[in-house]
């Protein structure tokens, strides 16, 4: 039981906003690419499927990621409780718990296009390699950003079995949505980094974060906009657009406190709130386009 618990705890299972957070950007994909003329059900399967991936593949990068960080992770307040920090999982255990969850992550992938198959096992090392970032650049996140929203892509082929321009902007804009929030989210530990020599756009950017957050949403409101012109959407989605523009720039950029850990950790958790309100603006925007 004992075992559970630490595995549980390892890949943050309790914590759903990082594999929701992965999830999103796979279902705004299928959305603006599937043919709701057809029958739900294929879109549905496709659905389980990309939630199933990313829970499992967020699991198995978080693993990943404690054992390259084990003794960063030893020194931060936020951190130093981990398991494999804390010395309660060993790295050869957790190399084995990764490795079978990529086998359950291949396992439903399988179910996809050989297309699709092919170009999510490109994105593999992109998903193992945001530990080592960290260690030379100021900006991790933007790498964390190409990886995060990958599944915008592989939505798109999984139904279109091609690549065009759409899914392209759409891709691009959202990676400075992940930009934004996890520049929030690194505010947590600034202070713990700075001392130990990690780098990241939080501390990059710390004299004026809210002028970088805010070129950041602002790349990925565009994409929004750009989307539904390209999409060819009724006025109704862009009147709906309104609701995600009034969160990002009002309550996650306005309302930011950065010296308080508090309030980064509830906007970085809103955007959860925000990757659903994207989602059903899509999937309006499809069914009355």
């Amino acid at each position: 039981m004992k075992q559970l618990i630490l595995f549980i705890e390892l890949i943050r299972l309790k914590k759903p906003i990082g594999f929701m957070l992965l999830f999103w950007p796979c279902a705004w994909g299928l959305t603006i690419a599937y043919d709701f003329e057809e029958s739900f059900d294929k879109y549905i399967f496709y659905l389980v499927l990309f939630f199933l991936g990313s829970v499992l593949m967020r699991s198995a990068g978080c693993i990943i990621n404690d054992i390259f960080d084990r003794d960063i992770d030893k020194k931060v307040t936020r951190t130093k409780e981990r398991p494999i920090a804390s010395g309660q999982i060993s790295v050869k255990t957790g190399l084995f718990y990764s490795a079978f969850l990529c086998l359950l992550a291949l396992m439903v992938l399988l179910n996809f296009s050989k297309l699709t198959i092919i170009v999510a096992l490109g994105s593999m090392p992109l998903a193992f390699l945001y530990p080592l970032i960290k260690r030379y650049t100021y900006w991790p996140q933007l790498f964390l950003g190409f990886t995060f929203n990958y599944g915008l892509i592989l939505g798109w082929i999984c139904i279109k079995n091609n690549l065009d321009i759409t899914p392209v902007v759409f891709y691009l804009g959202a990676i400075f949505w992940t930009l934004g929030f996890d520049t929030i989210y690194g505010f947590q530990d600034m202070k713990d980094d700075e001392i130990i020599g990690i780098k990241s756009t939080s501390i990059k950017f710390k004299k004026n974060p809210k002028n970088f957050l805010s070129l950041c949403y602002l790349i990925f409101i565009a994409s929004l906009i750009t989307v539904g012109f390209l999409m060819e959407f009724n006025l109704v989605y862009f009147l709906f657009l309104l609701f995600p523009i009034i969160h990002l720039l009002f309550y996650q950029i306005y309302t930011l406190k950065t010296e308080n850990e508090k309030s980064c950790l509830n906007i970085f958790k809103s955007n959860n709130f925000l990757g659903s309100i994207i989602f059903v603006n899509l999937f309006i925007g499809k069914l009355i386009a």
